[in-house]
């Protein structure tokens, strides 16, 4: 089961970001697919964060209305899982968050890599560079040959 990060499901909503295209045709093509494949629940809640804030968006932030839509629409693929927090969840997150350079933001990839972990992701779809400091955890950037 591949999941997919908050930056790859902006691009593939933001139609002005250069990796729409892309982005739009990765998850299309998870959506519309058999395998599984998920979005961890921290990544919805930033997703609709970012794509909302109007400081981020020189044209204007998408609607709340719309960005729910568009999560709406993700969550309706039948192959969709959402990661939440599993019994083993805790100790994962232990383990990524005592690491030396974990802390302040980081502490939310920590998050996302112990919940992908928990589940047995193998990989992790991102640009994000912060996820190398979990190597338990495959990262995949879906814009590189």
């Amino acid at each position: 089961m591949l999941a997919v990060d908050t930056n790859i499901l902006v691009y593939a909503h933001r139609r002005e970001v250069a990796e729409h295209a892309r982005a739009f045709e990765t998850l299309r093509s998870l959506a519309e697919g058999k395998r599984a494949w998920a979005i961890p629940w921290p990544c919805v809640y930033e997703f609709f964060s970012v794509v909302t804030n109007p400081r981020i968006w020189k044209t204007a932030a998408t609607q709340p209305a719309r960005a729910w839509a568009q999560l709406a629409a993700w969550e309706r693929s039948p192959a969709l899982r959402l990661l939440g927090e599993t019994d083993t969840f805790f100790t994962v997150l232990q383990t990524f968050a005592t690491r030396a350079r974990v802390r302040g933001p980081v502490v939310h990839d920590a998050r996302i890599a112990a919940l992908c972990v928990a589940h047995g992701v193998e990989g992790l779809l991102s640009r994000d560079r912060n996820f190398t400091l979990f190597p338990e955890l495959t990262i995949r950037d879906p814009f590189t040959a």
